[in-house]
């Protein structure tokens, strides 16, 4: 293992492709999280049913999430890293200044444009994370590689807190999403100066090599265990987020709250999700195994979540402590994205990478289905009971069968 200077470890860590790439998270973070915060007030404020329209509008950008994953891996693999960076942050970036837009807009359903918008933002924001840490993973030596993809990720999600403190310094959810969008815009001068993955060069000068197969992940046997290993390991993760934190109002009456608000569920969580994130790559390295970083992370999640379920009546604020938790310990979802990276070749890695985590975003719409079916004839707390119990059962089988990829060398292809 080759050792560095502080000095040397700073100047890598904080190279430009680190710093874009954590910008680039940050404000995806803001704009894929900003319809949670404002679902609530934006929809009451257009006569719609915060609840039934609000879970569709949710669907549809979990949706173009999964969509745009498989679009934006695919294009990376075949037109390089530096060009998902680019397109990507122009599709979402408009799409959520049109939103901006949405109350002058009297053409048609305004339910119906908002799904549709947030579906074009969603494809757009599915290529963000992936390309960034495909990016940051090839560029960086493997002795630091899980520091430099915490950081990306740690920096990132605080993404959500600012867009939190955006709507209510703005006072108006429209004003926010008109920012977020402008931050992606102004984002996009500054990658400019950002260097295409130099292993990436050396394959795409192959032409023998296929890049970008996405269906190769579904025809191969051992391409689609490592593929649907690396899905279960980050369900747990949305699980919470989707459900316990995204719908936190509908739990208030089974735990004797008055009132939970979302917006406030998703900047705790994510507060603590930041931590959780810039965590995870020192606890890799300290373990010197991500198997066991993302274990450890996923078990004490799994805990937080029971005791949030079997503790009886709550204030607001306890479930807000809850969210706390179940942020910190998601934050192996910087690690999660790693794994994701590392266990695919230079050929199908920006595709692996990048569809890996929409798929997990849009597993929420299976789940909330399940969810609502389950709401029918059961509590609030057994349904989302039920379906944690699957999503934790998935993503521990998949942490303990997945291969170790700690310190392992990327050049190589499928």
């Amino acid at each position: 293992m080759k050792l560095f200077t502080t000095k040397e470890k700073f100047r890598i860590l904080f190279s430009f492709p680190v710093i874009i790439a954590s910008l680039g998270y940050f404000v995806d973070i803001y704009d894929l999280l900003l319809f949670g915060i404002v679902r609530i007030p934006s929809l009451k404020s257009m006569g719609l049913d915060a609840d039934k329209v609000g879970t569709m509008i949710i669907n549809y950008q979990m949706i173009g999430l999964v969509l745009g994953g498989i679009i934006w891996g695919v294009f990376g693999d075949k037109k390089g890293r530096l060009s998902v960076l680019f397109g990507s942050i122009i599709v979402y970036s408009l799409a959520n200044i049109s939103c901006g837009f949405l109350p002058q807009m009297n053409f048609a359903d305004k339910g119906t444009i908002y799904a549709v918008l947030r579906f074009i933002a969603g494809i757009g924001l599915a290529g963000e994370l992936g390309a960034g840490i495909t990016l940051v993973s090839e560029t960086l030596p493997k002795e630091l590689r899980a520091i430099g993809t915490s950081i990306v990720a740690g920096f990132g999600v605080l993404g959500a807190v600012v867009a939190q403190f955006t709507v209510e310094l703005a006072g108006s959810w429209t004003t926010a999403y008109i920012i977020g969008g402008l931050l992606g815009l102004a984002l996009l001068v500054l990658r400019i100066s950002v260097a295409e993955s130099g292993i990436f060069k050396t394959v795409k000068e192959n032409k023998a090599i296929k890049r970008g197969d996405f269906f190769s992940f579904f025809s191969n046997k051992e391409l689609f265990l490592k593929y649907m290993r690396c899905v279960f390991i980050g369900i747990p993760i949305w699980y919470c987020i989707g459900i316990l934190v995204f719908m936190a109002n509908q739990f208030a009456p089974e735990m004797g709250i008055v009132s939970i608000n979302p917006g406030k569920a998703i900047m705790w969580c994510y507060i603590f999700a930041s931590i959780g994130d810039f965590s995870s790559g020192f606890i890799s390295h300290a373990f010197r195994s991500r198997k066991k970083t993302i274990l450890t992370m996923l078990l004490f999640n799994a805990v937080g979540v029971c005791l949030l379920f079997l503790s009886g009546h709550k204030t607001e604020n306890m479930y807000y402590f809850y969210c706390a938790w179940v942020g910190l310990g998601g934050g192996y979802w910087a690690m999660f994205v790693t794994v994701a990276a590392e266990q695919f070749g230079t050929n199908l890695r920006s595709t692996a990478t990048t569809s890996v985590p929409n798929m997990v975003r849009g597993s929420v719409p299976i789940m909330l289905i399940g969810f609502d079916y389950l709401k029918q004839t059961r509590s609030v707390i057994v349904s989302a009971a039920v379906i944690g119990a699957i999503a934790f059962g998935l993503g521990i089988y998949a942490t303990f069968t997945i291969k170790e990829t700690h310190d392992k060398d990327l050049d190589f292809v499928e």
